[in-house]
């Protein structure tokens, strides 16, 4: 209202009363000195001046001393009516000037009373006013024209401030400054007892707003709301109740708040509510405030966290997802803490739990289908309901096809189908499985590569025991060191096999419960298939003595097939301790075995086979007496003679033909 403040030292001047007439016209004040006077006008304490000694009495002490006058006669009684007549004198300037400066102070005093007049009418200068004894006044029509004051009605009565000047036969009074006198009276009264004032929006300025209460008051930005306000401009012109926080009026400074007030009021809706909840209790509130982990829901004077986890039984990616600032809701109370004044609320408590009859509903072994919401490096989830997430493991996504990530297989969105593999409510887990969900390819492999199948691939790895053979796509199977040829020794595999290459082996066994192919080469040219399809126990069959050991001889019957002629079976037991003469050497190589030497063949009787371990017995001696008895039987059938013929008989024969 008020556009330039006023300085407290003049309103405190000016509203000082001034002294009564009988005050100022006692016969002490008047005898007072100039200086006393004056120091006292101040308000000062005065030290008391020596008032100067008078004429009279120092005449009327001077006939006690001895006067000279008397001498002359008359000359003594002239001096002194000159004396009376110049002390009467000095008395009375003396007593003008204190008569003069007496009124001037009464004046002055005079010029700042506030009084009380009835307006009695409205000219182009101003407001003309009754001061009463038959004298008016006039408020300057400046007073209204500068300031949007209102001109007070015809015959109303009001308060004026006397100025001490005079124009056109007026004494000039003031509207204005009492008015802006009561108004900070006011101000200060509203400031000590707390007390909430009206005012109206009407500048905006750095850091906040300039509120017109009756003089202009700063507002700042913060204390406006509980929250920060973003647009303070919307504001100009509004009526908003505050409180008077700082004042200094001195300075012209008032400082308010409309968030003091708001605060009061929250803490008094907050105390009371207070004493309503409970934990479990379902309440109604509006979201306050969404962050990244929850959301904030004001109950009606004090606020909740609603969790990000329990906003819902689903998967949650942000809060904003389920709730937005201003909706509102019901929530349950989860926990409440009075002392510390938090409350965690809930609004998925809301809804049944999917986990309470998800053993019933997704059963282990069961088919079912759910979307995927996650990818993570070990895995995917997979939405089976809103609540129910399983997860795939990454070595649960196929049966053929090493996944080094999840990505590769699916992506978030697919729907997917998935057996459940195991389910544990109590923990909130569900294990899944996709390949399951496939036909297994292990039991296809099985039916397309049947045990003896020859199949050519490629060298997809290379271990210490042997190499892997990518049979199909994501299909290896393992050839063993052992089946890599049939005489040779395979120690380093490295040395056999180069990554990349073709190899061509036969399928020796599929175990489809561990997923594994065993493969062999060596099986591929499977010359001792042929060579046991081709004989039996018992036959006579010719091989060469590749080598001598001390437990027998090793005969090779064909290429790269080798048999074994144990000790007992080359010669008789007798014999044998006979030609050794009961020693037979343990280290170095041996030269012969009784009468088998290396490099020689001679005549063997197959005892033993066994083509699984691919191993072959002889024996020598029975091929010796098998040959023996068959000449012997020849003999008998051909010649003429005795069926008495011994087998000496048969030699002697046989050499005299030669």
């Amino acid at each position: 209202m008020f556009p330039d403040h006023e300085n407290p030292s003049n309103i405190a001047a000016a509203a000082a009363p001034a002294p009564s007439t009988n005050e100022a016209s006692t016969s002490d004040q008047i005898a007072l000195p100039v200086t006393e006077q004056a120091e006292s006008a101040n308000g000062v304490p005065a030290t008391p001046a020596p008032a100067p000694a008078p004429q009279a009495a120092a005449s009327a002490e001077t006939p006690e001393a001895p006067a000279p006058a008397e001498a002359h006669g008359e000359t003594p009684a002239v001096d002194a009516e000159a004396a009376a007549a110049a002390e009467e004198a000095a008395g009375s300037e003396e007593m003008s000037k204190l008569m003069q400066e007496y009124d001037e102070k009464q004046e002055a005093a005079a010029s700042h009373e506030v009084i009380e007049v009835k307006v009695v009418a409205y000219t182009e200068h101003g407001v003309v006013v009754d001061l009463g004894g038959k004298t008016e006044g006039l408020i300057p029509a400046a007073e209204f024209a500068e300031t949007e004051i209102p001109r007070p009605d015809p015959n109303a009565t009001i308060e004026v401030q006397r100025s001490g000047e005079h124009k056109d036969g007026y004494e000039i009074v003031s509207y204005q400054k009492v008015l802006r006198r009561r108004t900070w009276e006011k101000i200060e009264a509203t400031f000590k007892t707390k007390e909430t004032i009206t005012g109206k929006v009407v500048d905006r300025i750095k850091g906040g707003l300039v509120v017109d209460i009756g003089v202009r008051a700063f507002l700042p930005g913060s204390q406006y709301d509980l929250r920060p306000t973003q647009n303070l401009d919307e504001l100009l012109g509004t009526e908003v109740q505050v409180r008077v926080t700082k004042l200094n009026r001195r300075r012209g400074n008032v400082v308010v708040s409309r968030r003091a007030l708001l605060e009061e009021e929250l803490h008094a809706k907050r105390a009371a509510l207070m004493e309503t909840l409970n934990e479990g209790q379902i309440v109604h509130g509006h979201v306050k405030n969404v962050t990244d982990y929850g959301a904030f829901v004001d109950l009606g004077g004090i606020d909740g966290l609603l969790h990000l986890t329990d906003l819902s039984w689903g998967r949650v990616k942000h809060p904003s997802d389920v709730v937005k600032p201003e909706q509102e809701l019901d929530v349950i109370i989860l926990k409440f803490d009075k002392e510390k004044q938090r409350i965690s609320l809930g609004l998925k408590q809301l809804t049944p739990d999917p986990w309470v009859n998800a053993a019933e509903k997704y059963p282990a072994g069961g088919k079912v289908q759910g979307k995927i919401v996650g990818l993570v490096d070990y895995g995917a989830f997979v939405e089976l309901e809103q609540g129910i997430e399983g997860l795939v493991h990454v070595s649960e996504m196929s049966w053929n096809k090493k996944v080094s990530h999840p990505s590769k297989i699916a992506k978030v969105g697919d729907v997917v189908d998935v057996v459940v593999l195991d389910i544990k409510p109590s923990d909130r887990r569900v294990s899944l499985g996709m390949k399951q969900a496939q036909p297994d390819p292990w039991l296809l492999t099985a039916q397309k590569y049947p045990v003896g199948t020859v199949i050519t691939g490629k060298v997809r790895n290379i271990a210490e025991f042997g190499a892997f053979v990518e049979i199909e796509d994501g299909f290896d199977g393992l050839v063993h060191v052992g089946d890599v040829s049939w005489t040779g020794r395979v120690k380093i595999p490295h040395k056999v096999f180069k990554k990349g290459e073709p190899v061509t082996a036969k399928v020796l066994k599929i175990d489809a419960e561990n997923r594994r192919v065993s493969l062999g080469i060596k099986q591929v040219n499977d010359i001792w298939g042929d060579w046991f399809k081709q004989h039996r126990v018992g036959q006579i069959v010719k091989g060469k003595v590749s080598r001598i050991a001390t437990f027998g001889a090793f005969v090779e019957l064909g290429e790269n097939i080798e048999a074994l002629c144990h000790n007992t079976e080359i010669e008789d037991r007798r014999r044998r301790d006979e030609g050794m003469g009961g020693y037979r050497p343990t280290t170095g190589p041996l030269k012969s075995a009784g009468p088998l030497e290396p490099g020689k063949e001679y005549d063997f009787k197959i005892i033993k086979i066994s083509p699984e371990t691919r191993r072959i017995g002889l024996s020598y001696r029975a091929a010796v007496k098998q040959i023996e008895r068959k000449e012997i039987e020849q003999y008998r059938s051909t010649s003429k003679s005795s069926s008495t013929a011994t087998i000496g008989d048969a030699l002697k024969s046989k050499l005299s033909a030669r």
